[in-house]
């Protein structure tokens, strides 16, 4: 098995080079062409002087040079970070300030945007634009060269390039960052690759799908979506879509066979009508980032008759974890499954010691998709990894782990169930509560088109449950409708004091609901109250 991420596309390149490999807009590009682009930007790296690990950041929406760019700085023996194209200035300066970026690929107009904050990133030597511009740009500082793309592919030597083995630092991908400043995940060649390998396996891809990739790059499922065609010589669409409507029409459009997606999403395309032609050439959905709806998966699955759904569970942290069978999804409703190929799932106490059946436990995540830790932060990475447990006492080597910090259970069969992040538990009335609970019950009354539940602190209740709501399309706002629901299906500690409208609900740079941006909206909800 191809052991080095860049060899994924070179492998496909020799033996199917005419093959397609990506698609965005109105072009379309080999698996040759593509190798050839990646080879001649590792050469332009390695000729600006750059040594073995050193960070390239990536700053692009979805294009042919983002894939380029990331492919070419693995090949040289460097290490890409991807930096999600929605972010302001002030996050990409973090991000470029926190792992000592030594270049910067980005386009002109974002250059522009940030050409003020990369005054104090001092380790930055080169900004490299991807478009043609009949003006350069003025630089604010003597401290970095500003490169033209095409000039420097154009004039690229040929060069020896570092030595690299899977071990090696590949990529470092930063979370959304909801909870404080972002920290960067890191992730070895070994960690990507068996990733695309083991996802591949058991989606069952092969070199005639076609995946479209709506999700950021920067997040580890939408990179998945690159890794696990290339692992089997299949294609990509690019797309940056405004409008849930523009997904289903490039599904049409280029015979998508494979699309992921996380529950917001999701839940804006359960309305729309969908396509005979898209219905045939779907093959599947995969979802993660959070539990999908109920209510929100049998639309779909209503909707898109042919179309297996595989419901899946990852942290970046350990890239994916679990996943359940399409034909499961009836006989076991709400699991997440059972361990992805190649990796094991435990759950445990706090001691460490295995959770009995339907026990409530942490999930431990453990072999060789677990990530290096966090970017220069050895506290929370020893938060966070730690020892496996009760692994064998003859290890001379301590093998480490991801422990998740996710609540899940086990039933008899080994299938897992979600039961609550433990920085979204809601505690209310000394319970803990999971938000999905609630969630899963408001979106089965088909009343709303989107909803997040958050705890909400109250002086005698510790939180209060506070629903975020967005109406669906045609339905007119009805919190005592809504409440009613909930007492009907929920015990009384779990059914929501307060329902609030939105007209769309907040949500971070990965798609994800943005729950701790909902609390601080919501932190004085309660105050002065007395019951």
């Amino acid at each position: 098995m191809t052991s080095l991420l860049h060899q994924l596309i070179k492998k496909i390149a020799e033996k199917k080079p005419d093959s397609v490999a990506l698609r965005h807009r109105q072009s379309a590009h080999t698996y040759c062409s593509l190798q050839n682009d990646i080879t001649s930007f590792s050469r332009a790296l390695i000729s600006l002087g750059l040594n073995r690990q050193e960070r390239i950041a990536i700053f692009l929406p979805k294009q042919f040079e983002t894939v380029v760019s990331i492919f070419g700085t693995v090949a040289a023996g460097c290490v890409f970070v991807p930096v999600n194209p929605v972010l302001k200035p002030a996050q990409v300066e973090h991000i470029l300030r926190d792992c000592n970026v030594r270049v910067l690929v980005t386009s002109t107009d974002r250059y522009e945007q940030l050409k003020e904050n990369l005054i104090t990133c001092h380790d930055l030597h080169h900004v490299i634009v991807v478009d043609k511009t009949t003006t350069k740009p003025v630089i604010p500082t003597n401290s970095y060269t500003l490169d033209n793309w095409h000039d420097l592919l154009n004039a690229a030597p040929t060069t020896q390039r570092h030595r690299v083995i899977d071990t090696d630092i590949a990529a470092i991908l930063y979370t959304s960052g909801s909870t404080g400043k972002p920290k960067g995940v890191v992730l070895s060649h070994r960690n990507m690759v068996t990733g695309a390998h083991s996802v591949a396996q058991y989606l069952g891809n092969t070199p005639d799908d076609r995946l479209l990739a709506v999700l950021p790059l920067s997040f580890d499922y939408g990179f998945s979506q690159l890794t696990t065609a290339f692992h089997v010589g299949a294609s990509v669409t690019l797309m940056d879509y405004l409008f849930p409507r523009d997904i289903v029409n490039l599904v049409v459009k280029d015979k998508i066979t494979g699309l992921a997606g996380v529950p917001p999403l999701w839940s804006q395309l359960t309305d729309l009508d969908w396509p005979q032609e898209a219905q045939q050439s779907l093959r599947y959905i995969t979802n993660s980032g959070g539990a999908m709806p109920g209510a929100t998966l049998a639309k779909l699955r209503s909707s898109l008759p042919n179309t297996k759904p595989f419901l899946m569970y990852g942290l970046t942290e350990a890239f994916r974890s679990t996943y359940l069978p399409p034909e499961e999804i009836d006989r076991r409703p709400g699991s997440m499954g059972k361990a992805i190929p190649n990796a094991e799932i435990m759950v445990v106490r706090p001691d460490g010691s295995p959770c009995a059946p339907h026990e409530p436990g942490e999930l431990v995540h453990r072999g060789s998709l677990v990530a290096l830790g966090y970017w220069n932060d050895p506290i929370k990475t020893a938060e966070r990894y730690k020892p496996t447990p009760n692994q064998d006492a003859g290890l001379v080597l301590t093998e480490m782990a991801v422990w998740s910090g996710d609540t899940v259970k086990m039933d008899e069969d080994g299938y897992l169930y979600f039961v609550g992040r433990t920085d979204e538990m809601i505690k209310t009335s000394g319970y803990r509560v999971s938000p999905s609970e609630i969630e899963e019950v408001i979106f089965a009354t088909g009343l709303v088109a989107d909803a997040a539940a958050v705890g909400v602190s109250h002086p005698t209740l510790g939180q209060a449950i506070v629903v975020l709501a967005a109406t669906a399309p045609g339905i007119a706002e009805d919190s005592t409708k809504l409440i009613n629901e909930c007492k009907k299906q929920l015990p009384a500690f779990m059914v929501p004091i307060k329902i609030e409208y939105r007209v769309s609900l907040p949500r971070n740079p990965n798609g994800k609901y943005d729950r701790p941006r909902m609390a601080a909206e919501l932190k004085a909800l309660f105050e002065g109250s007395t019951a």
